[in-house]
């Protein structure tokens, strides 16, 4: 898994990197009539609908690089023709991935920015201290 939201793993006749970019996922939504967290709720919980993972992995596969004509081949020898089940997985994996990310990022977490105790910013500061008193 890579910062831009794609998977590699094997499937089908090897091994295939996926992504689901801002184009993708409009396709993806246009094929199955609902958004993002939808798709992949349906998807996690088992009421998916056969375009659900057939155009997830179609379009990811797209995403990750591969031409539109061999996706579409990829996805008809190994999609249409095996139990849907078998697919699943690999299904809920690119949505997961192009969601939230790859695990090893952790969410919300970021580098510390460099510390400034508020001292520091008052002491450069050109006004003078208001705690100061007043000169006589």
């Amino acid at each position: 898994m890579s910062r831009d939201g794609s998977v590699s793993f094997a499937w089908g006749d090897g091994e295939h990197r996926f992504r689901l970019a801002i184009g993708e996922w409009r396709e993806l939504q246009e094929k199955t009539g609902v958004g993002p967290a939808e798709l992949l709720q349906r998807v996690s919980t088992g009421r998916w609908r056969v375009d659900d993972i057939r155009e997830t992995l179609r379009v990811g596969l797209i995403g990750g690089g591969m031409k539109p004509l061999e996706a579409l081949g990829l996805v008809t020898r190994y999609v249409d023709v095996f139990p849907l089940m078998d697919n699943v997985p690999a299904a809920q994996a690119v949505l997961i991935t192009a969601l939230v990310g790859p695990p090893e990022e952790p969410v919300g977490k970021r580098e510390p920015a460099e510390a400034t105790t508020e001292a520091t910013e008052m002491d450069a500061s050109p006004s003078p201290n208001s705690m100061a008193p007043e000169p006589s």
